[in-house]
């Protein structure tokens, strides 16, 4: 992983469903004094009694799993409320609520548990919302609420704030005890949009942003927010056409054998320079592209570049290359990697490629399949960021690597604090009897190479050894250290 860009919902999420009406912008009634109160309003739930059955209404506005209302019932609660106030400005709010780690709940505990969940969920959020609030199931494991009576946004976060702490207490499931968290998003009228879809939007936008940042995060829409998703888009429509103009480069960092000092290979590391933009962190446009839906694009125009730079280099070098998380929930993936190093006619056994432990655990059972296929195929695997993650020990258990890198969080710290020190002596003497290579990441002097080598690790990487480099920097580097290419001689640093 690059060593100074140490960062990391959604493919970008469609309108939801619940209703099977177009997208389209609902307009609210215009906030007038000069109108009586009940001037034009429009009461949906009435026109729909009046003309269909009841049965028939209910398909079309309640969630037949917790009778809850649904989509349609939102929509048509938000825009009784403001033709309701539409002489009378007084603002309200929207909430949705997504739970965080759902889907794996389902998939153990299987799907009636998981109806169960939902059903003590909706029931939670019913008896705990003020008088007056309305609480939907948008589907899936998202609900909604409307809350006529909060005003603001700290009022919002108040309320935030305590639906957390009610999901966040155990649910009972048979004999189980299961517990979740939730991340919300709310949106204040009219400040957050005057339209129902603008509303819905920006508490969307509000939601999205609180996963982003972790469970159990609560965000109300803002100015701000709404800036930098601006920012966001635009970023996003120049990255689209740099990958189209080809303009998205690959520089590599060279990996070191730490007992020889001679380097066995290298990883290939995205750089974007903007005409407009400039510089553009990868820590910033690697996550855009997989938040957005279009970081298979980039990250097959990288694979590309970096094998055929490598076809370059002494054939006993490696290429390291980062696969995304959602790349490991695709799959394609291990049949779209080896299509692309066939075509450029780099040996699969040159190939190592990166994954994190919070990818894998997206979707384990997905990232497994893919990883065997590419392990068939003569492709090395490593566990990267090794120590960062929540269950590290299992991975290693439940999954086949080659390598593993130790986190550069260790290794700055391994000269000065004990603690660090026995934890990377720990992950080598393990990795050893597991048969594992291992790499340092982040080495930055020559006190932390010293320890490193005196503890048994194999291989190092950071700024000590060298910065990422482009393609022809790189072929430079090595034509300097080889007298002649074609007699493969090992590369001394």
């Amino acid at each position: 992983m690059d060593q100074d860009e140490t960062a990391s919902r959604q493919k970008g999420r469609s309108r939801r469903a619940g209703s099977s009406q177009p997208e389209r912008q609902t307009s609210m009634p215009q906030r007038r004094h000069d109108v009586s109160p009940d001037s034009g309003r429009h009461d949906l739930g009435s026109v729909v009694t009046e003309r269909y059955p009841r049965d028939l209404h209910a398909l079309a506005f309640v969630d037949p799993l917790t009778g809850l209302g649904n989509a349609n019932r939102l929509r048509e609660k938000v825009l009784e409320i403001a033709t309701e106030r539409a002489a009378d400005p007084a603002p309200f709010t929207i909430g949705l609520a997504n739970l965080d780690g759902f889907k794996p709940l389902n998939d153990l505990f299987g799907h009636p548990a998981g109806n169960e969940i939902l059903c003590q969920v909706a029931h939670r959020l019913e008896a705990c919302m003020p008088d007056g609030s309305t609480v939907i199931r948008m589907g899936n494991d998202e609900f909604a609420f409307v809350l006529p009576l909060v005003f603001e946004r700290k009022a919002a976060e108040k309320m935030g704030h305590m639906l957390k702490e009610v999901l966040q207490a155990p649910f009972e499931l048979a004999e189980r005890t299961v517990r979740l968290s939730a991340s919300f998003g709310f949106a204040v009228y009219p400040f957050a949009g005057e339209a129902y879809d603008d509303l819905l939007k920006s508490a969307d936008t509000a939601l999205y942003r609180s996963k982003r940042r972790g469970r159990g995060q609560i965000t109300v829409y803002s100015q701000e927010i709404a800036q930098e998703m601006r920012r966001a888009t635009l970023l996003e429509q120049a990255l689209r056409n740099a990958i189209i103009a080809d303009e998205i480069d690959v520089h590599f960092q060279p990996i070191v054998s730490l007992d020889t000092d001679t380097v066995v290979g290298f990883e290939a590391l995205a750089r974007w320079c903007d005409s407009d933009l400039g510089y553009v962190s990868p820590a910033i446009f690697v996550p855009l592209a997989e938040e957005r839906g279009f970081i298979d694009a980039l990250s097959e125009t990288l694979l590309r570049k970096a094998a055929e730079a490598a076809l370059l280099w002494p054939k006993e070098l490696f290429l390291s290359f980062n696969l995304s998380s959602a790349q490991l929930m695709d799959l394609a993936t291990s049949s779209t990697v080896l299509a692309i190093i066939h075509r450029v006619g780099l040996d699969p056994r040159r190939l190592e490629l990166e994954i994190t432990e919070t990818a894998m655990m997206r979707d384990a059972d997905m990232a497994q399949k893919i990883v065997q296929e590419l392990r068939d195929a003569g492709v090395r695997i490593s566990l990267d960021d090794f120590g960062t993650g929540q269950s590290s020990l299992g991975r290693l258990r439940d999954f086949t690597f080659d390598k593993v890198k130790i986190d550069r969080s260790f290794v700055c710290r391994i000269v000065n604090d004990r603690a660090s020190e026995h934890i990377v002596k720990a992950i080598v003497t393990m990795c050893d009897g597991l048969g594992l290579e291992v790499v340092a990441e982040g080495i930055e002097d020559f006190a932390e190479a010293l320890m490193l080598k005196g503890l048994g690790c194999g291989m190092g990487q950071g700024y000590f050894y060298g910065k990422p480099a482009d393609a022809t920097a790189t072929l430079r580097y090595l034509r300097d250290r080889y007298r002649d290419l074609d007699t493969k001689r090992p590369v001394a640093i």
